[in-house]
C-alpha cells in the first residue's frame, strides 16, 4: 500500500549520533522491523538463518534486524535496522528456531563486509539509545493515547487500556511502532525518526491517515 505521508518532513530532521562500530550478522526480512526495547518473536527456518542464530548463541546473542529495498536473494538494505539480543530459544530437531528477540539499538549500515558466512555481514554504528531516558511531554502522551483509541476502536481492535497507561513513553510509543498495522515504508519511516517526541508525532499522522481508510477495500492489512 503506497502512501504520502508527512515523513520526508520529518526525515530531514533525523539525526542519530553514533558512539561504537562494530560487525553485525544482519537478517533481512521485510515487515518485521524490531524497535528499541520491543520484542519480536521470529520461526527460522532457512539454512543460512539457522547459521545466523547458531553462531549469534556461540557469540554475543545479538543479530542485526534491517529491511530489504528489493526483492532477490541479495537484496539491498536500508541503511537504518535495530540490534536484537536473543532472550528466549528454542530448538527443533529438524533444525529450526523459535526465537524471541529484544530490541537494543538502532544502527547505520557502513559497508558490507566480504564474509565467507552463509549470512551476510556489516560494519555498522551503534546508537547509543537515548530514547531510554527521553520522556514525553504530557500534552504528547496524552495525544498520542486519543489518536491509539480512535484508531482502535475503527479497526475494531479490543485493547487493554488500563495496563497501556502503565507503560513508561518509550514503551507506549515504540510498541505502537512496532504493532501497528502501517505499511513497511511507514514502519521504516519510524525507526528511522530520532526521539520519541518526534517518533510519538509521525505515529499520530500515520494513526491519521490510515483511519481514514474506509471500507473492506480501505481496511489497514500488514504487508
Amino acid at each position: 500500500m503506497g502512501i504520502l505521508y508527512p515523513a520526508q518532513a520529518v526525515r530531514d530532521i533525523v539525526r542519530i549520533d553514533m558512539t561504537e562500530t562494530k560487525r553485525i550478522s544482519i537478517f533481512p526480512l521485510s515487515g518485521a522491523l524490531l524497535f528499541p526495547g520491543m520484542h519480536l518473536p521470529l520461526h527460522i527456518f532457512e539454512e543460512r538463518y539457522r547459521a545466523l542464530i547458531n553462531d549469534a548463541m556461540a557469540r554475543d546473542r545479538r543479530i542485526g534486524m534491517v529491511q530489504p529495498k528489493t526483492d532477490g536473494d541479495i537484496p539491498e538494505l536500508f541503511d537504518i535496522g535495530c540490534v536484537g539480543k536473543i532472550i528466549d530459544i528454542e530448538a527443533m530437531d529438524d533444525g529450526r528456531f523459535n526465537v524471541v528477540l529484544e530490541g537494543v539499538s538502532r544502527f547505520r549500515i557502513v559497508e558490507e563486509i566480504d564474509a565467507s558466512t552463509a549470512f551476510r555481514q556489516v560494519r555498522a554504528e551503534i546508537e547509543e539509545n537515548a530514547e531510554l531516558d527521553e520522556v514525553l511531554a504530557s500534552a504528547e502522551r496524552a495525544a498520542l493515547e486519543i489518536e491509539s483509541r480512535k484508531f482502535a476502536d475503527l479497526q475494531g481492535y479490543q485493547v487493554d487500556w488500563d495496563s497501556i497507561g502503565r507503560l513508561d513513553d518509550m514503551s507506549f510509543v515504540n510498541g505502537i511502532a512496532q504493532i501497528a498495522p502501517f505499511d513497511a515504508a511507514s514502519k521504516q519511516a519510524l525507526l528511522e525518526v530520532d526521539g520519541l517526541s518526534n517518533r510519538a508525532e509521525l505515529i499520530i499522522q500515520l494513526l491519521e491517515f490510515f483511519g481514514r481508510q474506509d471500507g473492506d477495500e480501505g481496511r489497514v492489512t500488514l504487508q
